[in-house]
């Protein structure tokens, strides 16, 4: 990055104008620890209508960009497009679970924010109303990424509202079907085997059933727990020729599934959702065909963040701009599928969370704490005192994880004090069974793929 350009904020007072500077790249050192990024003062460039747009007034000190150990990209804007600062912006950097925000894109692009998955029942045999026993297969079909627990026991509910109580014959689950975050199609059959029969319903379903429950407020259910005996084994398997379908399950809406997935990074939510849209490939090509991205400034080899995917703070800002258009254009905004920083549980939860600063950030995190030398990001928006919303995208790599979020979040601080400190967004936090996702945390450190909550 020799001899790229970088614009640091100058602070004084209220007022704030973007100067230009010479930036000289930190070299990573031999045994891997990069050197600091220093910022050297020149004097200021001439600002476009735009910038002067966003400038208040009068003489200037500089107050720079924050210098940290290892690479760093920077791209802060008015939400009309005016520089607000930037650094490195196109040079390559790695994502981790930003890049969640361009699978979000995709989503809500192919299917919309009401999109609901299904989860169909199928027999071919046949239901003897006497004795409540289905002599056949019971036969499941279908992709949820939320599928859960509190899921199967519900399935469970209407088999018995159907009359069914016990299964003769096999459980034969899709090879698509995925239960509790777990990836093999066989286990997850396994779980909802035993989940069906209140015999063998481990106790984290029942309580997950039970807090399903009272969150609807639907406790006459809790009376008479739901039960199906499955007296066959579990196969893998497609539905057969001829099967006669029983019932359909349908998911929450993709809108609160996406607030899930951002909110505590769940990578399993990520690549499930993913693969209903073809997978990274697919991912990147519509990103860079429906916004205009350069092919090499976009490149991604998952839709979750996992492993080496690379994109430029500038196309990055392309992809956040993108979705909040997709948003807006079914009514919607950032804070109905993105954390609010010191309200919404997850990995924002515990940054900007003393009461001037609580709420003033939606954003999505990333971070990989190993690969990369260490990456970690920072992208969404901020709002602040004067009504100006800010966005911006901050990429670190190569350097400490802990101390790159820190320096993020000195940068946003920045940028709020320069526009007259930060306001709180008007957001009523959303209810949603939050329980669900964060079990992944139990199941995907063990893998070492979950993103840490602090």
């Amino acid at each position: 990055m020799p001899g790229a350009v970088a614009l640091a904020i100058l602070i004084s007072g209220s007022s704030l104008t973007v100067a230009q500077f010479s930036s000289a790249s930190p070299t990573p050192s031999q045994s891997g620890v990069s050197t600091s990024v220093p910022i050297q003062s020149q004097p200021p460039t001439a600002l476009t209508a735009s910038e002067k747009s966003a400038q208040p007034n009068s003489s200037t000190r500089p107050a720079y960009l924050t210098s940290v150990y290892g690479l760093q990209g920077v791209l802060a804007e008015t939400d009309d497009g005016a520089t607000v600062a930037a650094e490195s912006i196109d040079e390559k950097f790695n994502p981790a679970s930003s890049i969640k925000l361009a699978t979000t894109l995709v989503a809500l692009k192919s299917f919309g924010p009401d999109y609901r998955f299904v989860t169909s029942l199928w027999t071919n045999g046949q239901l003897d109303q006497t004795t409540g026993t289905l002599y056949g297969d019971l036969i499941l079909a279908g992709g949820d990424p939320s599928f859960h627990y509190e899921h199967a026991v519900m399935l469970a509910r209407e088999l018995n509202q159907s009359g069914i109580e016990t299964i003769a014959g096999n459980l034969i689950v899709a090879p698509a079907f995925r239960m509790n975050f777990d990836w093999s199609p066989k286990s997850s059959g396994q779980q909802l085997y035993d989940t069906l029969d209140l015999r063998l319903r481990p106790a984290a379903a029942t309580r997950a059933w039970m807090d399903e429950r009272m969150l609807v407020g639907d406790q006459k259910s809790l009376q008479n727990p739901p039960s199906v005996a499955v007296i066959g084994g579990v196969i893998v398997g497609a539905v057969p020729a001829g099967a006669t379908p029983l019932l359909i399950h349908k998911s929450s809406k993709l809108v609160d599934l996406l607030k899930v997935m951002l909110c505590y990074s769940n990578n399993f939510m990520a690549e499930r959702i993913g693969e209903t849209l073809g997978g990274p490939d697919s991912v990147r090509a519509v990103v860079n065909s429906q916004l205009k991205i350069d092919p090499e400034e976009f490149v991604i080899s998952s839709t979750s963040g996992l492993g080496v995917n690379r994109v430029t703070p500038r196309a990055m800002m392309k992809i956040l701009r993108g979705l909040r258009a997709e948003l807006q254009n079914n009514h919607l905004s950032l804070s109905d599928i993105l954390p609010v920083a010191g309200i919404d549980p997850g990995t924002l939860k515990d940054r900007y969370t003393s009461d001037f600063l609580r709420g003033s950030v939606i954003a999505k995190t990333g971070t990989l704490a190993r690969t990369d030398g260490g990456a970690s990001s920072l992208v969404g928006q901020t709002r602040t005192r004067n009504g100006k919303i800010i966005l911006f995208v901050i990429m670190n790599q190569q350097g400490n994880v802990l101390r790159f979020r820190q320096n993020q979040d000195e940068i946003v601080g920045q940028i709020q004090n320069a526009f007259g400190g930060p306001a709180p967004f008007n957001y009523r936090p959303i209810i949603l069974a939050m329980r669900l996702s964060d079990s992944d945390y139990e199941a995907a450190s063990r893998r070492g793929e979950y993103e840490p909550k602090n």
